[in-house]
């Protein structure tokens, strides 16, 4: 059980960092509207942080539930 909290430890940490390193496009922009209503797809490292941050989301969120029922 302790190698699980540990785990979760590192899940956790890890997920922090990814979010945190995620880039803020459009700032305040976006909140009165000057977003500039241009498309954007995610490329590169930005991608890779969101995939990424999905995934870590996901294992978190097992290795919880996993913990929880046992």
């Amino acid at each position: 059980m302790k190698i699980l909290q540990i785990i979760q430890l590192v899940i956790a940490v890890s997920l922090m960092a990814v979010i945190l390193l995620q880039n803020r496009g459009s700032g305040l922009a976006g909140i009165f509207g000057g977003s500039g209503g241009v498309f954007r797809t995610k490329r590169g490292i930005e991608k890779t942080l969101f995939t990424a941050t999905i995934i870590l989301s996901i294992l978190f969120l097992a290795v919880s539930l996993f913990i929880f029922i046992y």
